[in-house]
């Protein structure tokens, strides 16, 4: 039971089956919709849950459900239930797709039987005619419309029907081309008209052709005749069409007939429908809210996890902002919270949260907040939130609140949860704040559920004396002057009114008149309030601090112990291979030794072969001998490097001799290679250690290029080889590392020079290309500039 009636508007719960109706498909599902009320049978509550719980589960983890058609086939077959009436076509192809879904749906849970029994228990026990879907689709195709061979008769008529219209087409065609010939139609073609296809004819041709006029043009010019011998062909055509629909309205009358004994069955086909479409939509909400299914107990107690309110949190999820949750429980020990805190830290949300979400719970629906979470049963929700005055009750605002205490007091029970907002204002505090102690300590004799918010100092100091009575604030941040939006249970908040109204720039000398006028006691308590929120704030932020160390802590800890386990077991696995090798080793060195000494025993001794055989032990010993690492060498300094000298990079084996030193950067030369080095890659090392073919590689190099010329003469030459010639001058300048050309090819018709600068323009390597100085060859000459 609600008290007031408009309970579910003030806690928004109104606007949750708004939100809920959007998602259905069908009109039947948002008419149910609307029938959600808030339940007190915990079987029915249990169920419900359970159902759009599975439904989100099939939505988020399942293959879709095939539910694509919704119809309000109630109708259909009250209609059909009549005799002698008749479905027309569209409505037995909405027959059609309704009992098509029905039946996709049922194969899709005996597929999975088990696995949703709360969904399955929905179509249990209903019987499966397919009979029906048969019968309808004999007559209607898929498109929804009369079959041709629906029966003998409805196929010779539509056949008739062709023919004729086939003739009179024919017929028209040929005394519109006469016409034509004749010169006696005006502009256009065959037009329709009163149904008839014409002929547009001159009006003064009008006589010259045999028929019946059935219009003419808006300025008389032309008229529309059918001609005579159509005429009698279009008459017939029109008599095969009514025979055409008096057969269509005798087969969906025989096919009624046939419906009518399932009419029964066609509506719990319609229930099932209806309700699947009802039960997804409120799994698709609950995934909107990101809602989860509490555990569900038959008692008048609750525990809220990481609760947030649906409403607010769908605004915030579209701005882009998160929710602060609640975590809050009602039960035997603490029956009645009573939550105090500044203005605009969030008391009424808090206690809109905690009715909301429980008349969502009431009434069959998944909640926003973890699945650890508890959700009781109450049998009453009685709510007091705003201003009920009323002129025509002549009830004033404070009235109204005690109108609705009276209720309260007089019918709330063990079973009963009260949510009531700004507890005891709209009078004078020094006489409401009495009688709100009063009440709440009736409702607490009671042993009342609920949730109330508060100002009054009375209310902080009876709720924490009183036995099942718990104190609970908003936290408010009073360094930056900002509330936390977050509840704490056990102790009192303070109104932080005289800090509040400091940020908000009230005059400094109205804040002392305003401190002057309270008493010491109250100025006491409220200055003990605020240092206490200010204690517990910073409680909670090192807590939380704490909290992130700790984890810091179990992290680093679990990932030692994994690293210790992995080089455990990897040690292990080392030795295990070296001792097997070990052993492969002797066994190995044992035969040879047993057969070297055999062969020298064969061979008596001889010298030759006592020498191979103790070769062969040395190069068998050098196999299994671990060399010792050489030490590395130093990178190599400004000082102990120069030109001509031998060095290595210290990241890999290739040895190069030293061309010049570049701040930094060193040009080495590897054989025909030419390539720059960051100094500290470097490391010297003796000419000795060098490999005699690269040093004479080098060599060879070093003469190569002081031979080298960077210039060609191909004057004269054809372009084929003149072409070979410089691609062969162009790869050696690049391993010589020079970087300009100079090709010779004369003027002429400056063919070869065009053929010389394309063919070099294909290489990535060349940078650009320039003539020579006017003075000195001018564009006879190419110089190649390389990159």
């Amino acid at each position: 039971m609600l008290y007031p009636s408009n309970s579910a508007d003030k806690l928004g719960f109104s606007e949750i089956k708004e939100l809920i109706k959007a998602h259905c498909l069908s009109v039947m599902g948002q008419q149910m919709v609307d029938k959600i009320q808030v339940m007190s049978n915990y079987d029915l509550i249990y169920k419900f849950l359970s159902q759009a719980h599975e439904f989100k589960a099939i939505l988020e983890s399942d293959a879709a459900l095939p539910i694509n058609n919704f119809y309000d086939i109630k109708t259909l077959a009250n209609k059909a239930r009549i005799e002698g009436s008749f479905l027309s076509e569209d409505e037995f192809a909405q027959v059609q797709a309704s009992l098509t879904t029905v039946f996709a749906v049922i194969a899709y849970f005996s597929e999975r039987v088990g696995v949703y029994p709360n969904l399955e228990a929905l179509f249990e026990h209903l019987p499966i005619e397919k009979i029906i879907l048969k019968k309808i689709d004999q007559v209607i195709d898929p498109k929804g419309k009369m079959r041709v061979n629906a029966s003998r008769d409805l196929m010779d008529i539509t056949s008739g029907i062709a023919k004729a219209e086939q003739e009179a087409r024919k017929k028209i065609d040929q005394i519109f081309k006469a016409a034509t010939g004749s010169g006696w139609t005006a502009d256009g073609s065959l037009t329709v008209r009163d149904g008839r296809l014409c002929i547009p004819l001159l009006a003064e041709n009008k006589r010259k052709v045999k028929g019946f006029i059935h219009d003419e043009s808006a300025s008389g010019q032309t008229v529309y005749l059918e001609p005579e011998e159509v005429f009698t062909l279009n008459n017939r055509i029109r008599d095969l069409e009514f025979d055409r629909r008096r057969e269509i309205i005798r087969i969906l009358t025989g096919l009624t007939d046939e419906l009518r004994p399932f009419v029964p069955l066609l509506l719990s086909y319609h229930g099932l429908l209806t309700k699947l479409d009802f039960v997804r939509a409120k799994a698709l909400f609950a995934i909107d809210i990101e809602a989860e299914m509490p555990k569900v107990v038959n008692e008048a107690r609750m525990r809220l996890l990481n609760a947030r309110h649906p409403l607010l949190y769908l605004n915030f999820k579209k701005e882009g902002k998160s929710v602060v949750p609640l975590n809050v429980g009602i039960d035997e020990g603490t029956r009645l919270i009573v939550v105090s805190g500044p203005n605009a830290g969030g008391k009424s949300v808090c206690m809109k949260t905690v009715g909301l979400l429980q008349m969502m719970v009431q009434a069959g629906l998944l909640i926003p907040a973890d699945a650890d979470s508890v959700a009781g049963v109450f049998r009453q929700v009685f709510v007091d939130i705003g201003d009920d005055q009323s002129i025509e009750s002549d009830l004033s605002t404070y009235s109204a609140h005690l109108s609705k205490m009276k209720k309260f007091v007089e019918d709330a029970n063990g079973k009963t949860l009260i949510l009531i907002d700004e507890f005891g204002t709209g009078t004078d505090p020094q006489f409401g704040g009495p009688i709100a102690e009063a009440v709440l300590e009736a409702l607490n004799h009671k042993k009342v559920r609920g949730m109330v918010t508060t100002h009054y100092s009375n209310l902080k100091i009876f709720a924490s004396q009183a036995e099942g009575i718990e104190n609970a604030s908003m936290l408010f941040n009073n360094t930056e002057m900002q509330p936390m939006y977050r509840l704490e249970v056990g102790k009192p908040g303070s109104s932080y009114a005289f800090e509040i109204a400091q940020k908000i720039g009230l005059p400094q000398n109205v804040l002392n008149l305003a401190k002057n006028k309270i008493s010491a006691g109250q100025k006491k308590v409220d200055t003990l309030l605020v240092d206490l929120e200010r204690e517990k704030k910073e409680i909670f932020d090192t807590k939380q601090k704490l909290d992130r160390q700790q984890r810091r802590v179990d992290s680093l800890l679990k990932e030692n112990e994994e690293l210790k386990a992995f080089l455990d077991e990897n040690r292990k696995g080392l030795l295990k291979e070296a001792k097997q090798e070990a052993k492969n080793i002797i066994l190995n060195a044992n035969k040879l030794v047993e057969n070297t000494i055999a062969e020298i025993k064969s061979s008596n001794a001889d010298k030759e072969v006592t020498k191979a055989l103790r070769d062969n032990l040395t190069v068998e010993l050098q196999k299994n001998t671990v060399k010792a690492e050489a030490p590395k060498q130093k990178a190599a300094t400004d000082e102990d490097i120069k030109p001509g000298d031998w060095v290595k990079l210290t990241d890999g084996d290739t040895t190069g001799q030293v061309i010049e030193l570049i701040k930094d950067n060193v040009v080495i030369a590897m054989g025909d290679l030419r390539t720059v080095v960051k100094r500290k890659r470097l490391e010297k090392v003796a000419k000795s250690t060098v490999p005699k073919e690269i040093r004479r590689s080098n060599n060879t190099s070093t003469s190569d290029i002081a031979s080298f010329s960077p210039e060609i003469d191909v004057r004269g030459m054809r372009t084929e080889d003149a072409l070979f010639a410089i691609e062969k001058l162009f790869d050696r300048a690049l391993m010589m590392g020079f970087g300009t050309l100079k090709v010779l090819h004369g003027k002429g018709d400056g063919i070869l020079r065009k053929m010389i600068r394309q063919y070099l323009k294909k290489y990535d390597q060349v940078d650009r290309m320039e003539d020579e100085h006017p003075d000195r060859g001018g564009d006879g000459i190419t110089y190649v500039h390389l990159k």
